[in-house]
């Protein structure tokens, strides 16, 4: 199966649910494209166990061809995560700066050491076999909210924007943090990384920071030059080199990726909209961005759905995965809890702020990528699967939930 073969697919079958729950349904594209893929993907099981195998062989072959771990994290997030951060409003960020901060850099290391301890437990309950270090593992797969499904989401509720601001703000910067996380423990599992202070920090300063830094560079390069051009098809065409040449840079340097678009995407989406940028350039660079990420996220979710065909259950594993959903969502409590509530003193949260950035903590592709880029192994085994259920209960029920949850409203600053 050619590259474009498996584009033409994937764009054809993103389009037909799209359209489909646009003209019958109408729920948020993301979520409906999701729910149609799982379904079409568990027909395709069904069909499978009845003999007839030739379809199930060919979508298998499909979904381990794109390569959802690789497509995700080496392509197709950082067009998404600039595409979010673009809109995302500085002013209302730095309001929101320190609660932010706090959940994207305490709150996924209190997630991965919470879902790590309890899902040691848990495995050893079940009969399963997992190390601890594997377990943290886990926690750290789990632990960020996905940008991706959150901004997808939040675009269709009529979430008030202080809250708005911080679920979107946290959920772009703390999967960078994560991935940091992420590889720190799959070094140590390894025997790659000494379990050393001294050790993470260092990876730290390389990834998240040296990603911050690029980003800043690569922002001030990109406001530089849109300044001095009064032409939208070659701006629009700057910032998709600056995104595409900026992720694949930090990726070379061994710094993230993804915090790196985000911070361009910040400054271009503010001090670039208002000195670099013509009024035509503006709307055109956002309908080019938009539409960017209306097709990438439907793909994405088309992807996720459809990952179900090459993913082993067995009972235990499954049982796993549904015991990890309330694990990691009061894991998730903990971290949003403890932040806020230190917070309380010096700002006002309204009552129900905990519960609404609990909720909204929506996991996604990102916990998937980072599963399916584990080396092969008995550990992987357990963990895909698991994550999956995760990712699964996230998106379809808290997504298709989160309206009701965020109708109570946070409306303090």
């Amino acid at each position: 199966m050619t590259l474009f073969e498996i584009v033409a697919i994937l764009l054809s079958l993103s389009a037909l649910f799209s359209y489909i729950n646009a003209r019958f349904i109408g729920l948020p594209t993301s979520i409906a494209v999701m729910a149609f893929s799982l379904v079409f993907s568990l027909i395709l099981v069904g069909l499978n166990h009845l003999g007839i195998r030739d379809l199930a062989d060919w979508a298998e072959q499909l979904v381990g061809e794109a390569d959802l771990g690789r497509t995700l994290l080496d392509g197709m997030l950082s067009f998404l995560l600039f595409a979010g951060a673009l809109h995302v409003n500085l002013d209302d960020l730095a309001e929101q700066k320190w609660l932010v901060a706090l959940l994207a850099s305490f709150g996924v290391v209190t997630t991965t050491f919470l879902v790590g301890g309890a899902l040691w437990l848990v495995v050893d309950w079940l009969g399963l076999s997992l190390p601890f270090i594997y377990c943290l593992l886990f926690g750290a797969v789990v632990a960020p909210t996905d940008p991706v499904a959150v901004l997808a989401i939040l675009k269709s509720v009529d979430a008030p924007a202080s809250l708005s601001t911080k679920i979107a703000g946290e959920s772009l910067f703390n999967d960078g943090v994560a991935v940091v996380v992420f590889l720190g423990i799959l070094g140590i599992a390894q025997g790659e990384r000494e379990a050393t202070f001294a050790s993470i920090g260092l990876l730290f300063l390389e990834e998240a920071v040296g990603g911050l830094v690029l980003g800043f560079i690569l922002g001030f390069i990109g406001y530089r030059l849109l300044r001095k051009l009064d032409n939208y098809q070659v701006e629009i065409l700057v910032t998709v080199a600056l995104v595409a040449g900026g992720y694949a840079l930090a990726n070379r340097l061994h710094m993230s990726g993804p915090l790196a678009v985000v911070v361009a995407g910040l400054m271009l989406g503010n001090h670039g909209r208002k000195f670099a940028m013509s009024k035509k350039t503006e709307e055109q660079l956002d309908t080019f961005w938009e539409l960017v990420d209306e097709l990438l996220n439907a793909v994405l979710f088309l992807l996720i759905g459809l990952e179900i065909l090459i993913l082993s259950f067995e009972l235990p594993t499954l049982w796993a995965g549904l015991v990890a959903i309330p694990v990691a969502l009061l894991a998730r409590l903990v971290a949003v809890g403890i932040p806020v509530m230190a917070l309380k003193p010096f700002r006002e949260f309204n009552p129900h702020s905990i519960r609404a950035l609990t909720w909204g903590g929506l996991k996604g592709g990102i916990s998937v990528a980072l599963a399916l880029s584990l080396p092969a192994g008995p550990e992987r085994d357990l963990i895909l699967p698991m994550a999956y259920v995760v990712v699964v209960f996230s998106i379809l029920v808290q997504g298709l939930t989160i309206k009701h949850v965020l109708g109570t409203g946070d409306k303090a600053p």
